[in-house]
């Protein structure tokens, strides 16, 4: 990794020189601590703790590039300033491998308490903690290329530690996985290794295996012209969290903050889950001047005087899939003048009376219930929680009343016979042969996985038929479906025979398909990444050609991962070594493009077609 990020320090230094001038003399100093704690990799410790602080500051971890240190990150960020301006304490773990990289490349580093980095970093949380009051509840992190790498790492090795994490110039958590003693991964560097939201999503949880308490938010910057961790890397890390935090992959607001600079937020108003800054013609040079204030502005770090405000009172929860032993609880949202970080379920048992115990947490609007008793009534509140540790009054109570148990524990039969039909580019008809019961069988789960092989079934609907039809499918994209049956008691059966399908459209010629994905759009321009390109016939192809037209008045300006011509509107891709050999059904997803258009101009490029030798 040395070889590749080398000359990261003297970009940091040179962006920042000037910048830490005007700062304030302070009594306090980045002060070395050894001896914090379980230390796998022989991280060394520097810890910043500001004169003014309250009696239990928040805690920052500020993770540095290759070829730095703590101190070097240190002096040549903003970090320490804001710290003496809004009394937070910041840690600045420093590395003492060759090249000074940290590791987010190994199984021990990739993998809960599993060793290397991550845990010696926790150690130095928990000293924190124990020695200098840190509030444990607002623990944060941040980092520029190795160092936002290893935030992505931090943020799936433990979420219940950090409430959120700003990676700079990162890559996607597990994506520079690799048993070389370099830890270095090329195909990820160069923005090769491409997944689907729900691939890196679970790579990310396989982390801490088990754990579904709430996420951290995150927070993601990335220069458009970085060579040294592709940009491509910045779209696959929005895939991995909107995933992860169980977001939309669209944003719910785009705007331009200032000149080159593109935010998306995803989530909801008054809940930003992702944050993205794409910055127009930036290198690896991350975070230039103003940026750490923005991370800290998202960290809700940043204000004066400290948030007093709850959320407001979620609405009454709903209950739905009621059986002897489970229920599906969902609400309507609370709002927050920050924002709102997950909810606390609570609930007694009868229709009156009793007292109302927490069991357990959300950090969507929708909770599911499980380890009831059969034929017993219930009643459920929720509430709602912002960074800060205000909450909601809870809501009013739903009553439920759990389906009779009579001691029935045997399962439903299988489905058999699934099969599709009708398929659209959006859209497919599922069928099957009903199960049966000892008692009853009341309702039928439909459950989903993308591709041909791999991938996780989900569930994405109910039935209380022997029919399904599925939507909001991605054109020229395979899908497998399994459907199970589930009786009063709560007995489930196993999984039907699988059906696959492969949707329509995608302006497909010969042997392949090309279909686009718009990734971001503002007023002067958009990116579509990936334009998914997928072999639709019955022998591997050894390369792809994609042609499409641009509307008039768009220039491209910009691409990756294809050689791209153009002649007045009509642009022709071919593929590179890389992403041009697929096998029948694959697909790549690693060619992009960036287009410039007229203000207001809301059109895409059309009439895509693909072909092969």
């Amino acid at each position: 990794m040395k070889r590749a990020l080398a000359g990261v320090a003297v970009l940091f230094l040179s962006i920042v020189t000037g910048l830490l001038l005007g700062r304030p003399a302070q009594a306090a100093s980045l002060v070395e601590v050894t001896g914090f704690g379980t230390n796998p990799s022989n991280l060394r410790m520097y810890v910043y703790v500001p004169d003014n602080h309250p009696a239990r500051p928040a805690i920052l971890v500020a993770v540095h590039y290759c070829t730095g240190s703590g101190p070097a990150f240190f002096s040549g960020t903003q970090f320490a300033q804001l710290a003496d301006q809004f009394g937070f304490i910041v840690i600045y773990p420093s590395a003492t491998r060759s090249g000074s990289c940290f590791d987010v490349s190994t199984n021990a580093a990739l993998t809960r308490n599993g060793g290397s980095d991550p845990v010696g970093i926790k150690s130095m949380i928990d000293w924190v903690v124990a020695n200098r009051s840190g509030d444990s509840s607002r623990v944060y992190v941040t980092g520029a290329s190795s160092g936002g790498m290893m935030t992505n790492v931090l943020l799936g090795d433990y979420p219940d530690v950090f409430k959120a994490g700003a990676a700079f110039m990162g890559v996607p958590d597990t994506c520079f996985a690799t048993t070389d003693p370099s830890m270095w991964n090329n195909a990820c560097a160069n923005g090769q290794v491409i997944r689907t939201a729900q691939q890196w999503g679970d790579a990310a949880r396989n982390a801490f295996p088990g754990y579904s308490g709430p996420r951290p938010r995150v927070q993601l910057w990335h220069g458009t012209t970085d060579t040294t961790l592709n940009f491509n890397n910045f779209g696959e890390e929005i895939k991995q969290w909107t995933n992860v935090l169980g977001v939309s992959q669209t944003p719910f607001q785009t705007d331009t903050p200032q000149s080159g600079w593109t935010r998306t937020r995803y989530g909801s108003a008054g809940n930003v889950q992702v944050e993205a800054y794409r910055i127009e013609g930036v290198g690896h040079s991350l975070p230039l001047s103003g940026q750490a204030r923005l991370a800290i502005d998202f960290f809700g770090l940043s204000s004066t005087t400290t948030d007093t405000t709850p959320p407001s009172t979620p609405g009454t929860p709903v209950a739905s899939n009621v059986t002897a032993t489970s229920a599906t609880l969902a609400w309507t949202p609370s709002t927050d003048n920050v924002g709102v970080t997950g909810y606390d379920v609570l609930r007694a048992t009868g229709a009156t009376g009793g007292t109302f115990t927490q069991v357990g947490t959300a950090t969507s609007s929708t909770f599911q219930a499980t380890g009831l008793t059969a034929n017993t009534t219930y009643r459920f509140q929720v509430r709602a929680r912002d960074a800060a540790g205000n909450m909601s009054a809870v809501s009013s109570p739903v009553t439920v009343t759990t389906a009779m148990g009579t001691g029935d524990t045997q399962a439903p039969t299988a489905p058999s016979g699934l099969a599709a039909s009708g398929t659209t580019q959006t859209g497919t008809s599922l069928a099957w042969t009903g199960s049966t019961d000892n008692v009853g069988v009341t309702g039928y789960d439909v459950l989903q996985a993308q591709g041909a092989t791999g991938g996780t079934f989900t569930q994405v609907g109910t039935s209380t038929t022997t029919s399904f039809a599925v939507t909001g499918l991605t054109a020229n994209t395979t899908y497998r479906f399994q459907v199970r049956a589930r009786d009063a008691a709560g007995n489930v059966s196993a999984v039907s025979n699988t059906a696959q399908i492969t949707t329509q459209g995608g302006g497909t010629t010969g042997a392949c398909s090309a279909t686009p994905t718009v990734q971001t759009q503002w007023a002067t321009g958009y990116v579509i990444n990936p334009l998914t390109i997928t072999n639709t016939s019955t022998s591997t192809i050894p390369s792809w050609t994609v042609t499409f037209t641009l509307p008039a008045g768009h220039t491209l300006s910009g691409s990756w991962n294809a050689t791209v011509t153009t002649s007045g509107q009509n642009v022709t891709v071919k593929s590179v070594s890389f992403n041009g050999n697929l096998a029948p059904g694959a697909s790549t997803g690693s060619f992009g493009f960036q287009v410039n258009r007229p203000n207001g101009d809301t059109q895409m490029p059309t009439a895509y077609t693909c072909t092969t030798p």
